[in-house]
């Protein structure tokens, strides 16, 4: 049984408020990682073309024996796709390697301005909508001025927009503009990438005081921020450990203090100079 609540989309449908990431993870581990997942609880996944790894999150998904309308299954497209010939065919190649029938999230992984595609690449994705080959839409990295434009050029706003965010980047700004036009906000790297936010005073305060790790503070307060998170690992005890964050509540005193912590300063591109 999953240890995860859903959040409702816009379009009604229930996305699992904690997902698994399979970034940076090899196409040769993703299958046993992916299954370490699911068997953990978790039921979303998320991989993108650019990893290089649908073949093997598609075979951990097959080997789970996990019903299929039990998961939830998130894919993007290449930037070196956009354009609405090439996002259809990227789209079906995408399937095929993750070897299902549909998706129930499609992302545009990164707005890439400089080319001005994403308006003609998202009309590509409300086809493949209309089909029900992916049962949501959205798109990933897109900053408000992105957003503004697409929903002003499309039918279908996007159910979600996955951003970079953490406690050192908190995307207040999106947040807002999100929460007006009724996206979700999904956080990719939601633990910062690495020991550093993980070993900052405050959250290593709020972790003794809970009796939890500080990756577990930093996930539970995605989570009353209402975003969904996606962490990723390839270690068994991490992956269990960052879905067991349903059982405890930090209180308006934690939230303040790790509110305190942003400093606009991002890990990944901005998504403005692309």
């Amino acid at each position: 049984m999953s240890k995860v609540p859903p959040i409702i989309l816009n379009n009604g449908i229930e996305m699992p408020q904690l997902g698994f990431g399979v970034w940076q993870v090899p196409d040769d581990e993703a299958e046993r990682a992916v299954a370490t997942a699911l068997e953990s609880g978790y039921r979303s996944i998320d991989t993108a073309a650019l990893y290089e790894n649908e073949v093997g999150t598609g075979k951990g998904i097959a080997a789970s024996g996990i019903d299929r309308d039990q998961l939830f299954v998130t894919t993007k497209l290449m930037s070196t796709d956009q354009g609405y010939d090439r996002a259809l065919r990227a789209f079906d190649a995408s399937l095929e390697r993750l070897g299902l029938d549909y998706v129930d999230l499609y992302l545009i992984h990164w707005p890439v301005p400089s080319e001005d595609r994403y308006i003609d690449t998202y009309k590509a994705f409300e086809k493949i909508h209309a089909d029900g080959r992916a049962k949501s839409i959205g798109v990933s990295n897109f900053l408000p001025e992105h957003l503004e434009r697409l929903i002003d050029a499309t039918s279908v706003i996007p159910a979600v927009n996955q951003i970079e965010l953490h406690p050192h980047l908190q995307q207040r700004a999106s947040r807002a503009y999100h929460a007006e036009q009724g996206i979700a906000t999904e956080g990719w790297s939601p633990l910062g990438q690495g020991k550093g936010l993980l070993e900052v005073p405050a959250i290593v305060a709020i972790a003794q005081k809970h009796g939890r790790s500080p990756a577990q503070i930093v996930l539970r307060w995605h989570i009353q921020l209402g975003n969904v998170a996606i962490p990723k690992s390839v270690t068994p005890a991490r992956i269990k450990e960052n879905i067991n964050v349903f059982d405890f509540e930090l209180d308006p005193e934690d939230m303040a203090a790790i509110s305190a912590l942003n400093e606009d300063r991002r890990l990944g591109p901005d998504p403005a100079e692309m």
